[in-house]
């Protein structure tokens, strides 16, 4: 069993210090049960907690880790920009050289423009859409996460065309009323709230993969048909790629897909590890930003030379090394595929999603394919589990409706422990 003092000592202590103890609500482990784990170091696969507890990582920061923690190459590249100053609050050669990378490697993008985080990005990218369209009102789809901007801490009402209500206590009743809401992977439901707002809606974003209600992916013709609706009512097509951008190919999930949506929002891997986000898209659009256009957003730190170098080098790699995404594959397809085995093996079955080097374990028989369907979890029993993996050394998501992220510091040896963990822990649980 894994030692946990140290944790459970910063723990008490942060109780006091920070509100629920951390600065993101997900790692309080309120989802799972226990405290949470305090972390040291990681490298490659692996990470150490505050008592030296070895973890296998399945995380991955959430995300941006594709090549494992603490890479040489992002560090290189960390340690020459920090020795030029952490900040300038001035344009740098480096964002104009992962600028030009973006733009050649997502389909979509014309121009983009750089800012602090994910949040900020699709906040920003909201903004522009409707600076650009003159419209108010936003469709947004139950149980995708873009951040925690007023205009998507939105919940639906009891029918698809019931306007959001606040899901968040300081979100005004007004914010709700501009946030429409719609089931994923239901095409006639955004067709309804476009016919029921005609004329006044200026975008409609969504997580072409979803990921913050577990991996979950588009029925075929849904990207398709979104497109199309957007097309037919000079709607701007928001693609939230914060968590599929460069990690499901080097143009995202709209290369997977080939759907080029209008506006594209970025984060996670394009900053290394380094808290960065991006927005971009077509060159009309992105025009309107301020000080091009009257569309006006700003930021001190954006294009942080910190961050620009780590996400050069990043992208660098995954822009010249073919292989890396075969690789992924691969090896998220062998650990899908031992989890299948260990389910048959006890006679369950648990719902599977992948794609690429995203994966989920969903503790429900139904296909997940929306909000309401991974909701059938067994939310108890995936606590049980996490914590099962956790006794065994492998960093599971501290939430049901969380994503895993394999990165390819996950080698064959590597795969084959995590299977052998999880047929353990589902034989302790079950």
């Amino acid at each position: 069993m894994p030692l946990k003092d140290k944790s459970k000592s910063l723990f008490e202590q942060a109780i006091n210090l920070i509100p629920g103890g951390v600065n993101s609500p997900v790692r309080a482990f309120k989802a799972v049960g226990g405290d949470p784990l305090f972390i040291r170091s990681a490298k490659g696969p692996y990470m150490f907690d505050e008592d030296g507890n070895k973890y296998i990582e399945l995380i991955n920061s959430w995300g941006p880790m594709i090549l494992g923690h603490a890479h040489e190459m992002i560090e290189e590249a960390v340690v020459k920009a920090l020795k030029r100053s952490p900040s300038f609050g001035g344009p740098t050669a480096a964002e104009v050289r992962i600028a030009e990378l973006i733009i050649h490697m997502v389909p979509s993008i014309e121009k983009v423009r750089m800012v602090n985080s994910g949040t900020e990005a699709t906040m920003s990218a909201i903004r522009l859409a409707r600076g650009f369209t003159g419209k108010d009102k936003i469709i947004k789809f139950e149980g995708c996460y873009h951040g925690h901007g007023d205009s998507f801490l939105i919940a639906a009402g009891s029918g698809v065309a019931t306007m959001g209500t606040p899901d968040s206590p300081g979100v005004t009743r007004g914010t709700a009323n501009d946030t429409l809401t719609a089931p994923y992977n239901d095409l006639e439901s955004v067709r309804k709230l476009i016919d029921r707002n005609e004329g006044e809606v200026a975008a409609i974003i969504i997580e072409p993969v979803a990921g913050n209600m577990g991996c979950v992916l588009p029925k075929e013709g849904f990207l398709a048909g979104l497109r199309q609706l957007c097309d037919d009512h000079g709607i701007i097509l928001i693609f939230d790629e914060v968590m599929t951008g460069f990690r499901l190919a080097k143009g995202g999930a709209q290369e997977v897909f080939g759907i080029h949506p209008d506006l594209t929002t970025l984060g996670k891997i394009i900053g290394g590890g380094m808290p960065v986000g991006a927005y971009g898209g077509n060159k009309e659009i992105m025009d309107c930003v301020s000080p091009a256009g009257p569309v006006y957003q700003a930021g001190t730190l954006s294009g942080n030379p910190i961050a620009m170098s780590a996400g050069l080098a990043m992208l660098s790699y995954l822009n010249d090394n073919d292989d890396t995404y075969a690789q992924l594959d691969r090896m998220t397809k062998k650990i899908e595929n031992g989890f299948r085995s260990n389910l048959k093996s006890i006679g369950k079955d648990y719902t599977i999603n992948r794609i690429g080097s995203m994966i989920s374990l969903f503790f429900t028989e139904k296909d997940v394919t929306d909000f309401d369907s991974a909701k059938t979890s067994d939310a108890e029993l995936f606590g049980r589990y996490f914590n099962a993996m956790l006794e065994r050394g492998v960093y599971v998501a501290p939430s049901q409706f969380e994503s895993l992220f394999i990165s390819t510091a996950i080698d064959e040896a590597i795969a084959d422990q995590i299977v052998e963990s999880n047929l353990k822990s589902l034989h302790t649980i079950l």
